[in-house]
């Protein structure tokens, strides 16, 4: 529970954009030519400050035994990130920033509701999980691609400067992880865990909804502001 506990604190800040600090903001929108530490860095720093993130992997891995099996569903999310991260800017495609945000708090619904059963009861099958974290994937890159076309990340460098900030992204998912099944495969040996578990994909549900929300909140008062 304290993993959930510690997620659930990052929402207080910077809920309405997907996650980049204003100093690093200002860093990317300066730099030119290639730097890929810097970025490498900033991806790194992205993926353990991303709540969304975490929260979204926390539910794929929560009910996952087998480090073969971790391996797989993370490999999975890493491909669909990495693609839309690298496609999106590269080719200038984006949509507003809150709705794409949106998605992925339901993606975090998603993985809370498949891990409580709540598909298998209500309509008898439950959605590929590999396939779903995937396509959830797709939409985590793409959200912060349009994060970093509003940027407008200097064309000189572009290229090696993107990939090392999704090599960073990836360093970064594995620290994060790493540290998150050290506190998970120390909560599964207790005998509160199985008990537990329920009210704590309840509130990786509720954390899902809760960014949902917000995110609209932002995009439609931005609307109604323009």
């Amino acid at each position: 529970m304290s993993v959930i506990c510690l997620l659930l604190g990052g929402l207080s800040t910077e809920l309405l954009a997907h996650g980049v600090a204003a100093g690093d903001k200002g860093f990317i929108q300066q730099s030119s030519g290639v730097l890929l530490i810097p970025f490498a860095y900033l991806g790194a720093k992205h993926m353990v400050t991303g709540y969304d993130h975490l929260l979204f992997l926390l539910g794929v891995i929560f009910f996952l035994y087998r480090l073969k099996d971790v391996a797989l569903y993370v490999t999975l999310f890493a491909v669909g990130h990495s693609t839309t991260l690298l496609l999106g800017v590269l080719t200038r495609v984006s949509v507003d920033a809150y709705l794409i945000d949106a998605v992925i708090g339901l993606s975090v619904v998603y993985k809370a509701l498949d891990n409580l059963g709540a598909f298998k009861t209500w309509f008898g099958i439950a959605p590929d999980a590999r396939a779903a974290t995937l396509i959830f994937g797709f939409f985590h890159g793409f959200g912060l691609a349009t994060k970093i076309l509003d940027f407008e990340m200097a064309p000189d460098g572009l290229v090696a400067n993107l990939v090392a900030f999704n090599v960073g992204v990836e360093i970064g998912q594995v620290l994060a992880l790493s540290a998150i099944l050290i506190v998970m495969n120390h909560w599964r040996r207790t005998a509160s865990f199985r008990s537990m578990a329920y009210g704590a994909n309840v509130a990786i549900m509720t954390a899902g909804f809760v960014l949902v929300g917000f995110q609209l909140a932002g995009f439609l008062l931005l609307r109604s502001t323009t």
